[in-house]
């Protein structure tokens, strides 16, 4: 009885450890031998970035104006910024959350992290194949969207090829300064939060 009991435990420990290591991306999966995503490097990891931000704010109505802030690049993952210079008021912040948050569930991104706060919130996710991306309020309520790839090969990364759909800043980017009808307004949005 005891090595049946014995077995059984280590049997479910073995599950349990290869689940959690497969959530993880530890196991199988689409990772070269280097343990970075197979087949893409840092300008296709760009690349896909670019496009989940374009998907996002593409699903935002009305639409915002948005701007580049900036890329980086880690030893072998790339993290692209954007600033958005649409003023979202306060009282139409959940709106545009709720949005966004739908966008990403409709996209099978997995929502990590919601941040409900008042003045600073934030919601998290990630996609299937790893990549981070992440929606923010900051000072002045300005919002900010980042992506961030996991592990990809090494290689140059050019500039986003789509210009910005506003005002292009040259040096720092000032708070936001481009007033809508519907986010910008100072009252809770009437009706249902406008669907993607």
């Amino acid at each position: 009885m005891r090595h049946i009991t014995r077995t059984i435990r280590l049997a479910c420990a073995v599950m349990v450890a290869g689940a959690l290591l497969a959530g993880c991306g530890l196991l199988g999966g689409a990772k070269n031998g280097n343990g970075a995503l197979a087949g893409m490097d840092m300008q296709g990891a760009a690349e896909r970035a670019d496009g989940m931000f374009y998907a996002t704010v593409g699903a935002i109505k009305p639409e915002i104006e948005w701007t580049h802030r900036a890329t980086t690049t880690g030893s072998c993952d790339v993290t692209r910024y954007w600033t958005v210079m649409t003023v979202v008021s306060e009282q139409r912040r959940g709106n545009f959350l709720g949005v966004v948050e739908r966008s990403w569930k409709a996209s099978d991104y997995r929502i990590k992290m919601v941040n409900p706060s008042k003045d600073l919130p934030t919601i998290i996710a990630t996609s299937s194949d790893g990549f981070g991306i992440r929606v923010s309020f900051g000072y002045k309520g300005q919002a900010f969207f980042e992506v961030t790839s996991p592990c990809v090969d090494k290689s140059e990364v050019a500039a986003p090829t789509k210009v910005a759909n506003g005002r292009a800043y040259e040096g720092e980017i000032p708070t936001p300064n481009v007033r809508s009808a519907f986010w910008s307004a100072e009252t809770p949005a009437p009706g249902p939060t406008p669907s993607p």
